[in-house]
């Protein structure tokens, strides 16, 4: 049975006996009261790290409460206590916009997007990472060897969520319900997945990869990986995609991907795998969890809202689109009708530029230009700032849209709908008050 794209919590919430099915294997009695078999048994006990001596009493549907309790202490107390919790199994944080403002995003409020269980850290002394399939030569290398046999590079990138925004579809499809801070712009310290790949020599087969990682499964089954995705060679080959080392010029928190992961800035984060131990280099798409059936797939065609999709009318998402978020003011300020304040915020396009920004404070109808400066480097979201003033007293929403290189505005309204809520990247707007 392939992982689906929800935590636990949100699994036992819509249908807590084929949450048990899925994550465990527990299936119901003939009197339906519930209790653990063979497997089901042995999965429960290697998450509890114990054995259940009542489970036969244990009733169907049921989270352990170990796992329903808390968020794992480790990313609470490393987290700014503002960021929101959507899921505690597999931990999933997003950031308020408020705390976007930053041109570089602090680690203590970098969103979290995991599929797995937090896993217990690897060091950097018994790390490896692997390289193989479609290469001359397979590799295996440590921490020190990519960090002296290979340039350094230290860039300030985009991952966002293929799922950000999902909050807004109408019906809400399944999954976290991001609103608008599944997005970070950190400082990245590493080496070219590129400069790695020439080192093991690619064949001419070699037309994608396929990433691993060190994180469990939220059944306990060491059989089952939590998400393996990867993407095309030309991104692989991009000199912005990176085997991350640092995060902000520190060591990677574990949540973030100790001690190394990828960074394909511009696309799905899922593309950007933490706790990183292996590269395949394959000779077709990749079809680990999360590349096959619905996940981080969209319809090649526009579809009706909640309409079934056919599997082979889905194509895997490539880069994102065009976004942005307002950062300041925060939702509900007060300001003076008649006189002029800063709005500002953070935008960016995925593989592309943002070459423009407007705000609006009559609901669309009419656009104002505001400034947007160039990234740092590419793939760095770009700051913009408007001056704001509301004509007299009242409630007001300020509107914010970007455009891109290519002409390609924000919609106004959520985009064309899919399956797993993807790329909304409708105008973010903020309600002020004028006095």
């Amino acid at each position: 049975m392939p992982k689906k794209e929800r935590g636990l919590v949100e699994l036992y919430h819509e249908n807590p006996e084929r949450a048990d099915w899925l994550v465990f294997g527990r299936k119901a009695g003939p009197d339906r009261r519930g209790f653990l078999r063979g497997a089901g048994l042995a999965s429960m006990g290697a998450v509890l790290g114990t054995t259940i001596p009542f489970s036969a009493n244990m009733p169907m549907g049921l989270i352990p409460a170990a796992l329903a309790e808390t968020v794992d202490e480790f990313t609470l107390d490393s987290k700014h206590g503002d960021m929101i919790v959507h899921n505690d199994r597999p931990v999933n944080m997003e950031t308020p916009p408020h705390l976007l403002d930053d041109d570089i995003t602090p680690t203590d409020v970098h969103f979290i997007r995991n599929n797995g269980t937090m896993p217990m850290p690897m060091s950097k002394a018994e790390w490896r990472l692997k390289i193989e399939g479609e290469v001359e030569e397979e590799l295996e290398l440590s921490y020190d060897q990519l960090m002296d046999e290979f340039e350094t590079v230290t860039l300030q990138l985009q991952i966002e969520c293929g799922g950000n925004g999902r909050a807004g579809f109408n019906p809400l499809p399944r999954g976290n319900p991001w609103t608008i801070g599944a997005i970070g712009c950190s400082e990245w310290t590493g080496v070219r997945l590129r400069d790695v790949l020439r080192r093991a020599g690619l064949k001419q087969s070699a037309v994608y990869t396929g990433h691993f990682s060190y994180d469990e499964h939220l059944s306990g089954d060491p059989d089952r990986q939590a998400i393996s995705r990867g993407g095309p060679i030309d991104k692989m080959m991009d000199p912005h995609t990176l085997i991350a080392l640092k995060m902000n010029g520190e060591d990677i928190p574990l949540a973030h991907g100790y001690p190394a992961r990828i960074v394909a800035p511009g696309w799905a984060g899922s593309v950007s795998q933490k706790w990183l131990t292996r590269v395949l280099v394959r000779d077709r798409e990749h079809d680990g969890p999360g590349m096959t059936g619905l996940s981080y797939r969209v319809p090649r065609y526009p579809v009706e809202a909640g309409a079934e999709v056919p599997e082979a009318d889905m194509m895997v998402m490539g880069s994102m689109i065009v976004k942005s978020v307002i950062t300041d003011p925060v939702g509900g300020h007060e300001v003076s009708a008649g006189r002029p304040f800063e709005v500002r915020g953070q935008a960016w396009a995925g593989d592309n530029r943002v070459a423009a920004m407007e705000t609006s404070i009559d609901f669309g109808a009419t656009w104002q230009p505001a400034t947007v400066e160039a990234p740092v480097n590419r793939y760095a979201w770009q700051r913009w700032r408007a001056n704001v003033t509301l004509p007299q007293a009242g409630y007001y929403e300020v509107w914010a849209r970007a455009t891109d290189d290519f002409g390609r505005s924000q919609p106004m309204v959520v985009p064309g709908w899919n399956p797993r809520g993807y790329l909304n990247n409708s105008c973010h707007r903020i309600h002020v008050v004028a006095a």
